[in-house]
């Protein structure tokens, strides 16, 4: 059997499916490894690394993709990627399938058993899967980084000769993977740290990292959705929430934003209005921009400067990780590949709750209850 790895094409990514780690363990189990030249260039891994791992470097993502019968990516493939695919093949990446009806179609049309690792369900069992949490890691990380190189302040408190040198003050709106990464980053940095989100559990997670919690009275106990995301709020709700909001981004430096709803435009959190009541000099990072953004003056992979606050819309920070992010999505990958790959053939049982779950079209037809429900959506 043939797993194949392409090159990425998506503009400013970095990463590769699969390590030269990953793909000795690959071949060691008895399966063909085989990989686009230059396809793990941008994480630092050279060709010879590969071919030292026991894979076969394919000068064309023509012959690779031709001669695949499992096809392991980070980003969804474009349409020509899709036309290139063997028909009835396997293929693996983030497909951001609820927003990528075109690809969708044809990938079913074109008979692909496709998985979406955004899609493997959040239970015990399929955690050394869960690419969403491995990346979103590495965001919330390098998000305090930009923050803190575009903040004209230092992260920590400072007693120098000169006079004492208070910390940043930072908030992080949304407790999720994200979230909970930033909140430590920006506490080891120094900085005064406050956590806010709609879901009551993250309260102790927020506090467990010395952070203190923002609390608002919004008329609901809790907005604990289904995988532990959050649910979307009511009109009402988030009109109230935007005010209370506003009222307190006013007393912070630094404003972290990762609030997503699977499927759904990003949550508009802070208005321009609010924007216009922070303190010169403050910083917003928007890890939602790639949904809409949380912030109404985010620009995708832009940055603004609106009434003297630094606006970031980075929407693929972990590619600027690429080594790291590499290696744990390549982990992830491969964990679930040894789910439908057993003795050296495919063993595809849709009955299984992981696959099932992360399966989105199979033998012609789209299988995903949410990803159907978005492709009726988009057509109507």
């Amino acid at each position: 059997m043939k797993i194949a790895v392409p090159r990425e094409i998506a503009a400013g990514e970095r990463r590769v499916a699969l390590t030269p780690d990953a793909a000795a363990g690959l071949v060691k189990s008895g399966l063909e490894v085989l990989v686009e030249a230059d396809a793990g260039a941008g994480a630092f891994h050279a060709d010879a690394a590969y071919v030292a791992a026991g894979a076969r470097i394919v000068a064309s993502a023509a012959e690779l993709y031709g001669a695949a019968d499992v096809v392991l990516k980070v980003q969804r493939p474009s349409l020509e990627e899709v036309a290139q695919l063997r028909e009835g093949a396997v293929l693996v990446g983030l497909l951001q399938a609820l927003n990528s009806p075109d690809i969708v179609r044809a990938l079913a049309a074109k008979r692909i058993t496709a998985f979406g690792m955004e899609q493997v369900p959040r239970i015990s069992r399929a955690q050394k899967m869960d690419a969403l949490s491995s990346q979103a890691n590495i965001a919330g990380y390098k998000a305090v980084l930009i923050a803190a190189e575009s903040l004209a302040k230092f992260f920590p408190m400072l007693m120098t000769a000169a006079g004492t040198v208070f910390a940043a003050r930072v908030l992080v709106i949304g407790g999720g993977v994200a979230g909970l990464q930033a909140i430590a980053t920006a506490r080891r940095l120094g900085a005064q740290v406050w956590g806010y989100d709609v879901r009551a559990a993250v309260k102790e997670q927020v506090e467990s990292l010395g952070a203190k919690f923002l609390e608002f009275d919004l008329g609901i106990a809790d907005a604990e959705g289904a995988g532990g995301y959050a649910k979307a709020l009511t009109p009402e709700q988030s009109r109230r929430q935007q005010e209370l909001l506003a009222e307190k981004t006013k007393e912070f430096d630094v404003v972290i934003t990762t609030a997503l709803v699977p499927g759904r435009p990003a949550p508009r959190l802070v208005t321009k209005e609010t924007v216009a009541g922070m303190k010169p000099g403050s910083v917003i990072v928007d890890l939602a921009a790639e949904a809409g953004g949380n912030c109404e003056l985010t620009q995708a992979d832009a940055v603004v400067v609106a009434h003297g606050v630094t606006i970031h819309g980075p929407t693929n920070l972990p590619a600027a990780t690429a080594v790291h992010a590499s290696q744990l999505y390549a982990r992830n990958v491969t964990e679930l590949l040894r789910e439908f790959v057993k003795d050296g053939a495919l063993a595809l049982n849709l009955d299984d709750e992981v696959l099932k779950g992360a399966c989105v079209t199979h033998a012609g037809a789209v299988v995903h209850d949410a990803v159907k429900s978005a492709l009726a959506g988009a057509t109507a």
